[in-house]
């Protein structure tokens, strides 16, 4: 096709190959991912499904969509709830309790404005520095 003949009904076309493409890549990643994650599917049953996506694409993406697909948004969600859940525990972990040094410089405060007695405090402080 010479460079002149190109005029905009054929850019249009080729915008639309493009987007197609680019969403049938999104699915195929977003099916392989979805594979993958799923725990209760075996090994076997992974390399069945992704050598049948390599050779009838089209067929089996329609086919594990349909069959598949009520389970694709539980695992999802699972594996956002696991990430959120490792993300908060790094979190905690990161931050921690500050140092002794620290706390014990709060316990003090909270002893002196009277909101600790004095074996609260004692209680405290030993626990702290255990």
């Amino acid at each position: 096709m010479p460079i002149a003949s190109f005029g905009s009904g054929d850019a249009l076309l080729l915008v639309i190959e493009i987007f197609f493409f680019i969403i049938w890549i999104w699915i195929l990643i977003f099916i392989l991912t979805d594979l993958f994650r799923d725990h209760e599917l075996s090994g076997w049953w992974k390399a069945v499904w992704v050598l049948f996506l390599v050779f009838i694409p089209f067929l089996t993406a329609l086919v594990y969509l349909i069959a598949r697909g009520g389970g694709m948004r539980d695992r999802a969600i699972a594996a956002q709830a696991e990430a959120q859940k490792q993300m908060d525990s790094y979190v905690r972990q990161t931050a921690g309790a500050g140092s002794t040094a620290d706390e014990l410089a709060k316990l003090a405060e909270l002893h002196k404005a009277g909101s600790l007695s004095d074996a609260d405090y004692e209680a405290a402080k030993a626990k702290v520095l255990s």
